[in-house]
């Protein structure tokens, strides 16, 4: 079986196919130089997940940090963790760049032809897994704005932000606010001069800890593998269930959630 990515997709995969099925061979190509995909690529102060990570994380290997709501670098570490764990190291082909990809009907196998410089390897496998997220890591999306020739000062894509950027003191504009905006505008506005958030329609935005008080109390009590699954059924059940509300009864939702408006006055 071929993988395609080395982020959360595709570890989770090669683990599940080592477990479950110890006689399958499989290679996981990755066209960087790093594990990670999102949480290795991106750099842009205030990174972490939007989603608690008992539920975005893995099923298979309870998440320990008291941080629910984890920081970019937790993340990163605890798959790396889970590549070392389960010896995937050896299973990973880093720096290929899939070029294409094509099945043979007559010999029902992939055949996956990839390039490292000027190297070109062809891999066979009879199953083909895309972990490669949704994004294009080099060439993320940027609109043409008109007149954004004419702008003085610096354009930055969160994706491609820039190690040395000085924003200190600066006047910035952020447009945009889906979850990268809502997790870079607090970790700039004490270093920014003045921080403006610019959007098309507000989003609501329930404020809740990054440590959650009911997990770290379950995991004192009980210990990490057997709080794990109950907390993870908890927070499907609690995210499912505002789902639902919000579903139900959109003006009411409004008594406790915020607009991200509201939020970034």
């Amino acid at each position: 079986m071929l993988i395609i990515g080395a982020g959360i997709s595709g570890i989770g995969a090669a683990y599940h196919l080592k477990a479950n099925r110890p006689g399958t061979s499989f290679l996981i190509i990755e066209g960087r130089d790093a594990i990670g995909g999102t949480w290795s690529l991106h750099r842009y102060p205030g990174i972490r997940s939007d989603s608690d990570m008992p539920t975005f994380g893995f099923g298979f290997k309870p998440w320990t940090h008291r941080k629910s709501i984890a920081d970019g670098h937790i993340i990163l570490d605890y798959l790396q963790q889970t590549v070392d764990e389960n010896g995937l190291n050896d299973h990973i082909r880093f720096g290929r760049r899939v070029q294409n990809a094509n099945f043979d009907s007559d010999t029902g196998r992939w055949t996956v032809t990839t390039t490292h410089g000027d190297e070109t390897t062809t891999f066979t496998g009879r199953f083909l897994f895309l972990g490669t997220g949704y994004y294009d890591y080099e060439k993320p999306f940027i609109p043409d704005f008109p007149g954004k020739a004419d702008f003085a000062g610096q354009v930055i894509h969160p994706q491609l932000w820039p190690e040395d950027l000085d924003y200190a003191g600066k006047k910035v504009v952020v447009i945009g606010s889906g979850a990268t905006a809502v997790t870079l505008i607090p970790s700039m506005a004490d270093k920014a001069g003045h921080i403006t958030m610019l959007q098309r329609s507000p989003s609501y935005v329930l404020s809740v800890p990054a440590a959650d008080p009911i997990t770290n109390a379950l995991n004192k009590l009980l210990g990490h593998e057997r709080a794990f699954p109950i907390v993870r059924r908890k927070n499907i059940a609690t995210a499912r269930g505002l789902y639902k509300l919000c579903q139900d009864t959109t003006s009411s939702s409004r008594w406790w959630t915020t607009p991200t408006w509201h939020a970034a006055r």
